[in-house]
């Protein structure tokens, strides 16, 4: 299966966030809010047009990731950008072909070359440890909440770019939802059952 890599297009937007909602959807939680999240982190400062990628397969696209501008905040209030990861789908009906493998390495690819510092994401300790991400704690850095847990993951994108940074994490204010905004947006949606979500992230 070829799996090509390409910048979105604005007139991709709906569609990956359509490819978004089918990945997400009762995962988590019943539906989801990944779909809104990545629509709103488009119109947020924090977007890097750059870092907003779709995987295509057969000129149909399958896949997309995204990499936004986040902060690292150290106790004496200096804040250190960094970049945040995801989220990330692939439909499910094309998930276990390397299409989410080709959109994480690629975004690793020209976060590097632009000269960011380093990533940080929430998932699979599985999954993204054989693209580099350790517990975050190894750098001394945390949730704003100020916890450390395994799914909580830095990569290092630069030499010892971590080595000065450490502190909180703060992604966009984006990847903060409200019902009624929820809502709303899901009228652009075909309809869909909430459900029994299939991971239950609270074990």
């Amino acid at each position: 299966m070829e799996i090509l890599i390409q910048l979105t297009k604005p007139n991709d937007f709906l569609i990956t966030e359509n490819i978004t909602r089918e990945t997400f959807w009762n995962l988590f939680k019943p539906g989801c809010d990944e779909h809104l999240v990545l629509h709103n982190l488009r119109k947020s400062n924090c977007y890097i047009s750059d870092l907003d990628m779709i995987a295509v397969s057969n000129d149909r696209i399958i896949g997309h990731i995204i990499t936004t501008k986040a902060n690292v905040v150290d106790t004496q209030n200096n804040e250190h950008q960094v970049l945040c990861v995801g989220p990330i789908s692939v439909l499910p009906e094309f998930q276990k072909n390397g299409a989410g493998a080709k959109l994480l390495n690629e975004s690793i690819a020209v976060a590097k070359e632009l000269g960011y510092s380093g990533m940080i994401l929430f998932g699979h300790p599985d999954y993204y440890h054989r693209f580099g991400f350790v517990n975050a704690q190894k750098y001394r850095i945390t949730t704003k909440e100020g916890m450390n847990f395994e799914p909580f993951m830095a990569l290092e994108l630069q030499q010892n770019a971590f080595v000065t940074v450490s502190g909180k994490f703060y992604e966009d204010k984006a990847f903060e939802t409200n019902e009624e905004e929820l809502n709303e947006f899901e009228n652009l949606f075909p309809k869909k059952e909430k459900g029994k979500p299939k991971i239950d992230i609270n074990h």
